[in-house]
């Protein structure tokens, strides 16, 4: 992605996971895990909106890794429906939690589309294990395809208005009762095509 992008593999659950790694130029402030979308609908860590992800939270100062699920690329394992995933995903965590003085790093989850079902269910988990997250920002989330779990209120949810894989609908009713607001991209459909730089002002602007 950038000249300071490594690739490299750590073990998980069921074998190799493949990470890339992308660093600012100066000292991270924190570190970030990007979620890419469905691998079985050709989601990988180098789509287009997750690779936005990355170089989003790179310019804001974040290490950012991102891991491609079971199946894609390196990753080993097959296709798990999500649950698998996130077994994975907590490794992925483990890993860089146990980098040297990255333990207590600010720690930032940020998916799309099935991968946002994913974190949501990690984000749960890590909670429950006391570890705390900084924010969690959401695009995309697989709410009519997915159980996506409660998240936490900070939470940065953003959607296209005409998005055709995940109605904006179902998107309001999962979060009607978490009291969680949304931001609606106009025009903008699932994969947010000619929109991407709007993705990223709205991420940078939350930060600021």
């Amino acid at each position: 992605m950038n000249a300071q992008t490594t690739k490299f593999l750590i073990d998980g659950p069921v074998g190799k996971i493949e990470i890339a790694l992308d660093l600012p130029g100066t000292a991270p402030r924190g570190m970030v895990l990007v979620a890419h979308p469905h691998p079985l609908f050709g989601g990988t860590m180098d789509n287009k909106v997750a690779q936005t992800l990355a170089r989003t939270f790179v310019q804001l100062g974040y290490a950012v890794y991102r891991s491609n699920f079971r199946g894609v690329g390196q990753t080993e394992g097959e296709h798990d429906h999500g649950i698998g995933e996130r077994d994975d995903l907590m490794a992925v965590i483990e890993h860089m939690r146990a980098q040297p003085g990255q333990g207590e790093w600010p720690l930032v989850l940020a998916g799309f589309s099935f991968g946002t079902a994913v974190l949501s269910h990690v984000a749960v988990r890590l909670r429950e294990a006391g570890v705390s997250i900084e924010r969690m920002v959401l695009v995309g989330t697989a709410t009519s395809r997915w159980e996506v779990a409660p998240v936490p209120e900070n939470t940065l949810v953003i959607h296209g208005e005409l998005d055709e894989t995940v109605e904006l609908t179902s998107v309001f009713e999962w979060a009607r009762p978490q009291e969680l607001p949304i931001v609606v991209i106009p025009g903008a459909e699932h994969f947010l095509h000619r929109k991407l730089h709007i993705l990223k002002r709205i991420i940078v602007d939350a930060w600021r």
